[in-house]
């Protein structure tokens, strides 16, 4: 059958933009005018949630109540107020608890501030004055990298959900960013300011992962070579473990590799780096690369019973980026964080860096210091964050984090974990749906973020119908057939795994931004379109 001009448009761009890009494609495809299904799109490409954490939001607005009664308490003409003052603050706002015992989220806001005056031994005054000058957001953030309370609260949270060691406690400095994005922007930038990466060094990166991650180190800006470290494992039902065997790993075994990059949980495939593969990473470095720079996005690590970062078994070597994206809701916020452990080796390294390149570094941030050789390397982040000259200006904006900190409080102070054990159920609930509809039987694995899912079409085919139907489905018919057809004929869109540097014929689905209901409309969709393949393939032996 002749193919009309969108199939071959569509056929002509697959591989060749982003998935994101490509995702944009199939959605005018799928909303057309000359689409055949009449239903609702179902955009499974994007792992925005479709639920909010609402009390810590409603403890924010309440205390923004508060905050502007502190202003305009010190100076109230018309619309103008004045800029809160400390002295009796905490008194007050115990006040207005009392006084509005029916205020949206009161007894959580109450909770928040006796966990920095009881758990954090903090300056009752100091600690309420902080958040409600932070939520008016009247003054530049200060300390720019981070305000102290509130890192002091999100620390705790890293900790607690990240697990990046119960002994390191109080030892890493966290730096507030807009969202795991801007923290890999940041990072990449000041490596290369900083020469710690220089344009032809060699990284790794642990595939599949996160398109943007493929993106960034081959621009010209940066020039680096990328090493894949690929996950594999025996699939079944087409249904991937997504580990990494020792071979892999083996990888980063030579010198030459400066930096490892890795999502964890994957990103995706959406699961956790198991001990073993942590452990034997932890080996490599302590025998064979020792001055490898690892930073890892922890984003779905809530998502995972007992999870663990690398910056656990790792600290010295590991930089520690988190989004509040996913958990809470919160992509609008745009809420994230950079964590480096006191002692590390981003630090080591500027001090051996050669000499040609110092000369150039202290004229960089010569205007910071009398001694820019020791600005330490989470303080160059910070500044390079704002083109250095800036760095006075730096910081994360105060209402931003005062929302982080209600958050991160929220969590702590939830010790049934029920938001945690909501949101993972929501998660579990539709990886099931999808692959029951799909007719096949999930394998339970507690490494499992279930945030996306990543079908292999090609394997399910091998492993159910044998090498003969894989090998027709190959020669006959093409991954992007299967991504046309579902916007096409049911308004359905799902992204490439190949975009990912996944296998070829794989499909990422998101489990996070849609019903229920939903998940079951496209297995249903997806098994539709197998069954087509099959009967094809039988249709072909009878010839």
């Amino acid at each position: 059958m002749k193919k009309n001009l969108q199939e071959e448009e569509i056929e002509r761009i697959y591989g060749k933009v982003s998935p994101f890009e490509f995702k944009d494609r199939l959605i005018s495809l799928a909303t057309g005018k000359e689409k055949k299904s009449t239903r609702a799109l179902l955009d499974a490409g994007r792992g925005n949630p479709n639920w909010i954490a609402t009390t810590p939001r409603e403890a924010f607005f309440t205390f923004g109540t508060f905050a502007i009664s502190e202003s305009k308490r010190v100076w109230d003409e018309n619309d103008l107020g004045g800029m809160p003052h400390k002295n009796g603050i905490y008194d007050r706002f115990k006040e207005f608890v009392k006084n509005n015992p029916n205020a949206p989220a009161i007894d959580l806001l109450d909770k928040i501030i006796d966990y920095g005056v009881l758990e954090k031994s903090f300056d009752k005054d100091a600690f309420v004055h902080e958040l409600t000058d932070g939520i008016i957001g009247d003054n530049y953030p200060f300390p720019d990298r981070m305000l102290r309370h509130v890192e002091a609260i999100v620390q705790d949270y890293l900790f607690q959900e990240m697990d990046y060691g119960p002994d390191l406690r109080g030892k890493f400095n966290i730096f507030a960013v807009e969202g795991a994005t801007s923290a890999m922007c940041y990072i990449f930038d000041s490596l290369k300011a900083n020469e710690l990466l220089v344009r032809g060094d060699k990284i790794a990166i642990m595939v599949p992962v996160f398109t943007p991650y493929l993106e960034i180190p081959i621009l010209p800006r940066y020039g680096l070579e990328i090493v894949p470290i690929i996950a594999t494992s025996d699939p079944k039902e087409g249904i991937n473990q997504w580990q990494f065997t020792k071979e892999e790993l083996d990888k980063l075994k030579d010198p030459l590799i400066k930096a490892l990059f890795v999502v964890n949980p994957s990103n995706p495939p959406s699961v956790a780096l198991n001990s073993e593969g942590r452990s034997y990473i932890a080996d490599i470095i302590k025998n064979h690369n020792p001055n490898l720079m690892i930073i890892s996005d922890d984003v779905y690590g809530t998502f995972v019973t007992g999870f663990k970062s690398l910056m656990a078994e790792l600290p010295y070597n590991t930089i520690g980026v988190y989004s509040f994206s996913k958990y809470f809701g919160v992509t609008g916020w745009r809420l994230g964080t950079i964590a480096l452990h006191e002692d590390n080796i981003f630090d080591k390294l500027l001090k051996e860096i050669p000499e040609k390149y110092k000369k150039d570094l202290k004229s960089r941030y010569g205007h910071l210091s009398t001694t820019p050789d020791n600005i330490k390397f989470i303080d160059r982040i910070v500044a390079d964050s704002r083109q250095v000259a800036l760095n006075h200006t730096a910081g994360l904006s105060t209402p931003q984090q005062v929302q982080m900190a209600f958050f991160c409080a929220f969590a702590l102070l939830d010790k049934e974990n029920n938001y945690k054990k909501l949101t993972m159920d929501i998660c579990h609930r539709r990886q099931k749906l999808f692959y029951d509809s799909l007719g096949i039987k999930l394998i339970d694995d507690p490494l499992d973020a279930a945030y996306y899912s990543e079908f292999n079409l090609l394997a399910w085919a091998r492993n159910n119908y044998g090498e003969d139907f894989a090998k027709y489905l190959e020669e006959n018919y093409k991954p992007v057939q299967v991504l046309y057809r579902l916007a096409e004929e049911s308004s359905i869109v799902l992204l490439s795994g190949s975009g990912f540097q996944g296998p070829e014929w794989s499909v990422r689905i998101s489990l996070a931004n849609l019903n229920d209901e939903a998940y079951m409309e496209i297995g249903s969709a997806l098994r539709k379109i197998c069954q087509d393949f099959i009967d094809a393939f039988e249709k072909s032996k009878s010839l």
